[in-house]
């Protein structure tokens, strides 16, 4: 029989696995929703163990569905959201705290703290981040100094922070492993991206001891074997990158100049930039991969708020009751009809970071319907996308051809289309959208030799639709200088409170 890759793909609403065979094509897939918790406003935190227990529900699910069991799997690759944040007890594996997620905000008003000291340009220049609630460490501060007596031991070296990755790891390993790989590192911002360590002057200031850290290793490589019941035989865990990196090697952008978008809960897009990391004004640089001891770097912009909106147009303002229906309300009109929508119900984040932003909807009159607004939130996905793009051609100089994409919300034909005519670029969608857990799959196969090379993924990437700019890019452009006027109107509202 022969043998597969199973990915284990933890999101930021649900858990995913998918196996896939020799040729990267999906033999099945397993997913379970969980829940979504909202202590405060601005707050976002999901139970640990919940996401432990869904991650392993599914990964029995999707190889039961084929009739296969641990022996036939070749190896498992991990991706999954980044920056979430989870402390636990070493001694019992049981979480102090609840994960807290990267969309959440209570850390803000600490980061404005960093950023009065002086210390933007320290973090940017060793991680490539702007100090902003979304990433990791302060987080980890959060916890250390809010849940009794968690600051007291992890000094006692009795605690083990870990993103989604480690945790998974941790608990599929029965608490023998605790690692990241160099991509969910880079994320933290505690690790240096120049000297690939964790930097000791960043956990000063954060005030979080090394002892809580994993070690950091690359994306591809054997970090341990299973140790739980759920294959029946031990697998290795071969493979790991966080989300959006894990697409971008899905993608097959393994060229320095390539660029991907995913359309998920945000958006991500981000551009392959070689083997020397470049540190711009609005963009984050992250570190793309590790693999065969060669790093490549990438730059990135991360909007907070991407399908999210449409799930938002449904289930809290109920315009309608599936997501798929977004492209059919949104087609009944021409255009949006003057009404713009800026998506910032977290904040925004690249190119503005400005935590304090709010969504808005502008431009209403009374002959304005849900298909209006429907329409004016399909534009405002690509001109947050827009707004990306063209930072990266001016601030990383990369001169891009075509926008490879991915992601739940690519589907839509229109909202492609629609991002083909503001960008003025070609955009291309793949026959396996699923390409997070595929870049993961890849990264895991590697490591195991059931792939050779990136010549040989390279083969399996293929084209499924190109979109290129057609007669309507004229209007979206003119539309998205006026969206960005939107955008002003919206920025630092929840700092101005009366």
């Amino acid at each position: 029989m022969d043998k597969y890759i199973l990915a284990l793909d933890q999101g930021t609403t649900s858990s995913r696995a998918i196996v896939f065979d020799q040729q990267g094509t999906i033999q099945s897939v397993a997913q379970k929703e969980f829940q979504q918790l909202f202590p405060k406003p601005g707050w976002v935190e999901h139970d640990p163990n919940e996401i432990w227990a869904s991650q392993a529900g599914v990964a029995a699910e999707a190889i039961a569905k084929i009739g296969i069991n641990g022996k036939y799997l070749a190896g498992i690759g991990i991706t999954n959201q980044r920056e979430t944040t989870i402390v636990w007890d070493r001694e019992t594996s049981q979480p102090v705290y609840n994960a807290i997620v990267w969309q959440d905000r209570r850390t803000s008003s600490y980061c404005d703290e960093l950023k009065a000291q002086g210390l933007s340009d320290t973090i940017k220049q060793k991680t490539g981040l702007f100090i902003d609630a979304y990433f990791s460490a302060s987080k980890i501060k959060w916890i250390l100094d809010n849940v009794a007596g968690a600051r007291a031991k992890a000094e006692q070296g009795k605690l083990a922070f870990g993103t989604v990755d480690t945790w998974l790891v941790w608990k599929l390993t029965n608490g023998k492993v605790h690692v990241t790989d160099v991509t969910n590192a880079s994320r933290t911002m505690l690790y240096n991206i120049h000297t690939l360590s964790w930097d000791k002057e960043l956990l000063k200031i954060f005030t979080i001891p090394e002892s809580m850290l994993p070690e950091v290793r690359s994306c591809s490589e054997v970090y341990g074997e299973t140790g739980t019941t759920i294959f029946a035989s031990k697998v290795p865990i071969a493979g790991m990158a966080g989300d959006q990196q894990a697409a971008l090697f899905g993608q097959a952008c393994f060229e320095p100049g390539m660029i991907k978008n995913t359309y998920g809960t945000g958006c991500f897009i981000v551009a392959n930039i070689g083997t020397k990391p470049v540190v711009t004004k609005d963009l984050l640089t992250t570190i793309a991969w590790k693999v065969n001891n060669e790093v490549t770097y990438a730059v990135e912009g991360s909007i907070f708020i991407g399908g999210a909106i449409i799930q938002w147009l449904r289930d809290g303002l109920e315009l309608f009751t599936s997501s798929a229906q977004v492209e059919k309300l949104a087609q009944r009109v021409e255009d949006s009809d003057g009404v713009y929508l800026v998506p910032a119900l977290s904040g925004l984040g690249a190119p503005h970071w400005d935590p304090y932003a709010r969504g808005l909807i502008i431009g209403l009159t009374r002959g304005t319907t849900k298909a209006h607004i429907s329409r004016a939130a399909l534009d405002a996905i690509t001109f947050d996308v827009k707004s990306i793009t063209d930072c990266i051609l001016e601030e990383a100089g990369i001169s891009f051809r075509e926008l490879r994409v991915d992601g739940g919300a690519s589907v839509n034909n229109m909202l492609m289309q629609l991002q083909a005519d503001v960008m003025d670029r070609i955009v291309v969608r793949p026959k396996i959208t699923e390409t997070t857990a595929l870049g993961a799959a890849y990264l895991a196969g590697l490591a195991v030799g059931y792939w050779s090379d990136l010549t040989e993924i390279q083969k399996y990437w293929q084209e499924d639709k190109r979109f290129a700019p057609g007669t309507n890019k004229e209007k979206q452009q003119k539309q998205f200088r006026n969206w960005k006027r939107a955008v002003e109107r919206a920025r630092n509202w929840a700092n101005e409170e009366e």
